[in-house]
């Protein structure tokens, strides 16, 4: 088995279950036969069907990347909750281009979008699920966009929510770093026609891929405090080789293209007629914007201005050296305030 192949395999990514989706129509106006969509749960679900949490995951992650988030004593306990982690579309687990037959594998894989990854969600929670209503849905970057759709295009469904360093549109300075990191993946030799061919033998491109992630994922402070010591790292170079590097080195590109290609083109506007303002505006949801300081992907301004345009919008910010990685729980301050506004916003 491959490099690649094995990474999107239960072996390493724990148990998932599936909802098969049939011929699943995207926005992007292709039929995706035989769609998939992979996910995870945690708890019981209880007899009045009302415990139930939406969690999905972000960027590169996988349903299983959620798991240091879950668990007995944290807020999102499984012994309340039914906690539920489906995965992304594009995503590796979920139907992707890593895993799809043609004529839609690798490059020839169709666009997908946020508003798909809901849709999607929306079906597994409704029809495979039955639940009607959901207590909470919270998300972390890719998932905290699609937290805001969810408020948006099913606010009965949700009644309080959090999104951690997301916004409800990519901000500009945003898509030009994913616009930096794809064409540094792209970069490598292997990769021809649009897409790899054979994403096990990939290097150069996902290497030049982390280093982006190591510049402007973590903030100055992270570096200039030397925080990544109390990871265990003996150099810089050991982090981002031993940390960033390693995150990335065993996933599919085709994959993080399809992805980043979604995350460059979140944008909540359409639900107010081309307005962000009025979309945001039509949320009725207890919504929390929780960004993290010195966050360069999704700054604590654009979070704040977002948070006002909400009825119910509550803002949290959380000063962290750790910027948009904050929650990979690399330190333990940063996750016990996380786990704190969870708390907050589930008790909501």
């Amino acid at each position: 088995m491959s490099r690649v192949a094995g990474y999107y395999t239960h072996e390493q990514q724990g148990e998932h279950e599936y909802a098969d989706l049939g011929a699943f129509v995207l926005r992007s106006g292709y039929t995706l036969s035989g769609a998939r969509l992979a996910y995870r749960t945690h708890g019981t679900l209880n007899a009045a069907r009302d415990n139930a949490v939406l969690f999905p995951h972000m960027y590169s992650g996988t349903p299983s990347s959620l798991d240091r988030h879950i668990g007995p004593g944290l807020p999102l306990d499984p012994e309340r909750y039914f906690v539920i982690c489906p995965g992304q579309l594009g995503g590796g687990m979920s139907s992707s281009p890593s895993n799809t037959p043609a004529p839609f594998d690798r490059g020839q894989f169709p666009p997908v979008s946020i508003v798909d990854d809901v849709v999607a969600q929306h079906r597994l929670v409704t029809e495979h699920l039955g639940i009607e209503r959901l207590h909470a849905v919270l998300g972390w970057s890719m998932g905290a966009q699609q937290t805001y759709e969810w408020a948006v295009r099913f606010p009965a469904m949700v009644p309080r929510a959090a999104a951690f360093a997301g916004t409800a549109r990519t901000p500009v300075h945003n898509q030009v770093f994913i616009d930096l990191h794809l064409e540094l993946l792209r970069s490598d030799p292997a990769f021809a026609g649009g897409f790899y061919a054979d994403a096990a033998d990939v290097r150069l491109g996902l290497a030049r891929h982390a280093l982006a992630f190591s510049l402007l994922g973590f903030t100055p402070e992270w570096y200039r405090g030397e925080h990544w010591r109390r990871l265990g790292f003996a150099s810089v170079d050991d982090f981002r080789q031993g940390f960033v590097r390693a995150w990335f080195a065993p996933m599919d590109p085709n994959n993080l293209v399809s992805q980043a290609t979604k995350w460059r083109d979140a944008d909540l506007s359409a639900h107010g007629n081309g307005s962000l303002p009025v979309a945001l505006g039509r949320i009725s949801t207890h919504f929390f914007v929780v960004p993290f300081g010195g966050d360069q992907f999704f700054p604590v301004a654009d979070c704040e201005e977002d948070a006002g345009h909400m009825p119910h919008g509550e803002l949290r910010v959380i000063d962290t050296p750790a910027g948009h990685f904050a929650m990979f729980g690399l330190l333990d301050e940063d996750t016990r305030r996380i786990h704190a506004v969870m708390a907050e916003m589930l008790s909501s």
